[in-house]
């Protein structure tokens, strides 16, 4: 962040817009106004606002959805909220997505004032504190615990230790590897990666460590194994728990010698870059199962991180679901998608048993699949239609059973008062003969 500091003002009121625009700018802010969701929106994509100031109520669309479709377009930004009494659980559920605070009306501007400069100044500090590398480093989310993962992850990269990465499958292990490579002064260099269960286990060593020519029948010629190929970047070993033991025992030699022997050389070559291995298995549980090597366990456990589960960060759904409609519509060159609030809701309520991956593949299916630029809750979650024509087919078929039981009884007791005469039971009922028959043969009572 260079120079004045730009805040985007989003307020209709033509009294308190104006207003707050003065304060900004007497406190050294270059603030912008825009009386519409979706005029803020446009502006903040030409102007790239530091931090956003909103009221919640807007003409056209509600400041909730301006922040979810800003923070899919730029990322994590400081923002406020402007709320009367009666949208207070709107703003608190604001706050739990990743803005920074909510002020009631009448609002104090000393107070937002003050929480804007401190809101702006931790950013420009966490900047000042990691390598710049500009718009590529990415962010992990928008969660207390991913803002912890970053931290701990910006940590790790400023020295070269091994880092393992654990956590559930589609979680973003591999996300958080690449965070971590683009965070660190290695970020120039490359970035590889293997999932060591999809290795065939007879080609696992000529694909980590390389084989010289003549190394094995079918070696024509001399190929550089991943080791090798990461050159001074990061080497990503995922899923390091289903390394063969013979394997695990050459990855120990990388990790504490720094080097590495191809098939069939005569002399070790040196491993320059950062080893980060992560497994969704428990390593411990492992070696205690004589699985893993346990020298091998505490040499790669220098650094250990969690990457929770999306169910333990509800605050990054909807963050993390923007950004993956905004790849997605662009992947597939589609024209304009945009969430629903239905489907926003839809997304908070589901628990997400495949994590990250479980909500990429829904949203490019919902993207492929729409028939508009509105997507909802049921292109998210198809199988609730599903649920709902069951419950609908399974209510109805109730219903009827009632029905019938109703006219069964009533039949049998118009027939009763007539003696048994149906044209009298019909007339009790106020139906024809006809109908009486026909309902008393469907309901087996015609004899």
């Amino acid at each position: 962040m260079s120079g004045q500091p730009v805040v985007l003002v989003v307020e209709d009121d033509p009294v308190l817009g104006p207003a707050l625009m003065q304060r900004l700018r007497l406190e050294g802010y270059r603030p912008r106004l825009a009386a519409t969701g979706e005029a803020a929106l446009r502006e903040a994509r030409s102007l790239r606002p530091d931090a956003v100031v909103s009221d919640i109520r807007l003409p056209d669309i509600s400041g909730e959805e301006v922040y979810r479709r800003l923070v899919g377009d730029l990322g994590a930004l400081p923002a406020f909220f402007m709320t009367a009494f009666g949208d207070v659980a709107q703003a608190v559920r604001l706050v739990r997505a990743g803005a920074r605070d909510y002020l009631t009306k009448p609002v104090d501007v000393d107070q937002l004032v003050e929480a804007l400069g401190q809101a702006l100044a931790s950013d420009m500090a966490a900047g000042a504190a990691s390598p710049d590398i500009g718009d590529a480093v990415p962010s992990l989310g928008v969660s207390p615990a991913m803002r912890g993962v970053e931290a701990v992850l910006r940590k790790a990269a400023r020295v070269d230790v091994p880092v393992v990465l654990t956590g559930e499958t589609g979680a973003g292990k591999e996300v958080a590897a690449r965070f971590l490579h683009a965070v660190s002064p290695r970020a120039e260099q490359p970035f590889v990666a293997v999932n060591c269960a999809a290795i065939p286990r007879d080609l696992a060593d000529s694909t980590l460590f390389g084989h010289e020519r003549g190394a094995f029948t079918g070696a024509a010629a001399r190929h550089a194994g991943l080791a090798e190929r990461a050159a001074g970047g990061t080497l990503l070993l995922d899923e390091v728990a289903e390394l063969p033991p013979e394997l695990q025992t050459k990855l120990l030699r990388l990790v504490q010698e720094r080097s590495f022997l191809p098939l069939g050389a005569a002399a070790e070559r040196p491993f320059a870059a950062r080893l980060v291995c992560a497994t969704h298995a428990d390593l411990m549980a492992r070696v205690q199962e004589g699985r893993f090597r346990e020298d091998l366990y505490y040499r790669l456990h220098v650094v250990a991180v969690e990457v929770p589960p999306l169910r333990r960060r509800p605050e990054d759904l909807p963050w993390l679901a923007e950004r993956l409609l905004t790849e997605a519509v662009s992947r597939f060159a589609l024209g304009p998608r945009r969430l629903a609030g239905p489907a926003l809701a839809a997304l908070s309520e589901h628990d997400w048993p495949g994590n990250v991956r479980e909500l990429r593949n829904r949203i490019e299916r919902a993207v492929a699949l729409a028939d508009g630029e509105e997507i909802g809750a049921h292109e998210l979650f198809p199988e609730l239609d599903l649920e709902s024509r069951d419950d609908q087919a399974r209510l109805e078929a109730s219903l009827g059973s009632v029905v019938d039981e109703a006219m069964r009884g009533a039949i049998q007791d118009a027939l009763r008062r007539a003696g048994g005469n149906r044209g009298e039971a019909a007339r009790l009922l106020g139906v024809s003969r006809t109908t009486l028959w026909k309902r008393m043969r469907d309901l087996g009572l015609a004899g």
